[in-house]
């Protein structure tokens, strides 16, 4: 199952479903007369093809190459994409042969890939857009803080793909509720429930076990950080590094035992002022639909959001704001990011690469919570930074 079948069938079809619905954020093709910039994309599954379908509608881009670590991914998405077969790269090395052939990458390789083949395109002086999360350990997400801003410094542009701040109504929301809309957070409430996405390979072999990568904590990060981020992002977005965390974690209802990431979590993150509660789950919901949303409870008014619903503030006339229906965000969120790219490529101004600062705090998020769940009594933020080691998968019996 891939990414798009994924968002389908636990309860996200509304995102897929209605594409000819939505407005691109582009000017049409006909009518473009800007640039063109060649970019190569790394990772051809279903999060990689479906994000190349909306940089192939964006008249400035040419997708000129791309890699992937099998073949059987690569050849189909050359097909679909008009990737020459001398374009198309294979191995985990791969994609530095595709930087000599492009202008810009897209990164959408398993997570812990992304900080290597980010740091290797920008030191090309390609471009780079990367999906969350942007890396799987702190080191990792330290390192991409970095180059985002030395990238900046040489005028190469770094752009994080997180959809939920690609939309109108999640900033404007979220900038009230920075704003003190809804006054002090007193308490508020995250949740991400979704089903399980099957493993159909042989796991015990290398290459089995990295077309498995979503079910390894070492390639994709533990669940928490690979899924969970979406609705964690806006608990980071509004109110920042939480104090502490205390929780727990667990493998309990999936069907198999592929793998080592956890299939649910329970937390509490808190903050100097309030707190918020997180549940997760990635199994069998005999029929519960998909969730991903967010409560927060001030002393002044309530910020509510879904992933693929409305956004918006209860409360007086100083706090209420009807904000809007984030129909589509999952398309849209993206086609935004991937403008906002293209823009700052043709205008050669990175602006200081600001999307990469809220996603890795997001992603630090999302690993503060993980430490703290497999942690008994839980953490402080402190305790976290201080103890958390760097991410070192076993990929011996694989290709260069």
């Amino acid at each position: 199952m891939n990414r798009r079948s994924f968002f389908q069938t636990t309860g996200l079809a509304t995102l897929v479903s209605q594409l000819a619905a939505q407005t691109p954020a582009t000017t049409k093709k006909a009518d473009y007369k800007g640039p063109v910039f060649k970019i190569g994309n790394i990772g051809c599954g279903g999060r990689g093809n479906f994000v190349s379908s909306i940089i192939v509608e964006n008249p400035g881009f040419q997708i000129a190459a791309a890699c992937d670590y099998f073949a059987d991914k690569v050849t189909p998405y050359g097909e679909k994409f008009n990737v020459p077969a001398d374009k198309q790269f294979t191995g985990l090395d791969g994609y530095k042969k595709m930087l000599e052939h492009v202008d810009a990458v897209a990164i959408h390789s398993p997570p812990f890939f992304h900080v290597q083949q980010a740091v290797d395109a920008v030191a090309a002086g390609k471009h780079v857009l990367i999906a969350k999360p942007m890396a799987i350990d702190v080191a990792g997400c330290e390192a991409i803080r970095q180059l985002a801003k030395d990238a900046a410094a040489k005028g190469i542009v770094v752009v994080a793909d997180v959809q939920s701040r690609g939309d109108e109504f999640f900033q404007e929301g979220i900038k009230r509720v920075h704003e003190g809309a809804i006054g002090d957070l007193l308490y508020g409430e995250c949740h991400y429930e979704a089903e399980l996405i099957p493993c159909k390979h042989d796991d015990a072999q290398p290459e089995g076990r990295l077309r498995n990568w979503i079910r390894h904590r070492d390639l994709a990060g533990d669940i928490i950080t690979e899924q969970n981020i979406h609705a964690l992002d806006i608990v980071s977005w509004a109110f920042g590094r939480p104090t502490r965390v205390t929780g727990r974690c667990g493998r309990a209802a999936r069907p198999d035992d592929i793998g080592d990431v956890a299939d649910h979590y329970s937390l509490l993150f808190e903050f100097a002022k309030g707190s918020v509660s997180f549940a997760s789950r990635q199994f069998n919901g005999w029929g519960s639909p998909f969730m991903c949303g967010n409560r927060f409870v001030g002393n002044k008014g309530i910020f509510t959001s879904e992933f693929a619903g409305r956004v918006m503030i209860r409360g007086g006339k100083e706090a209420y704001w009807p904000g809007g229906v984030a129909t589509n965000l999952y398309r849209t969120g993206s086609e935004k990011n991937v403008e906002q790219f293209r823009a700052a490529i043709a205008a050669k101004d990175p602006g200081g690469n600001p999307t990469i600062e809220g996603a890795v705090e997001s992603a630090l998020f999302t690993l503060f919570g993980e430490y703290a769940a497999k942690t008994p009594g839980g953490a402080t933020w402190d305790q976290f930074i201080a103890n958390t080691k760097p991410v070192a998968p076993d990929l011996a019996g694989l290709k260069a």
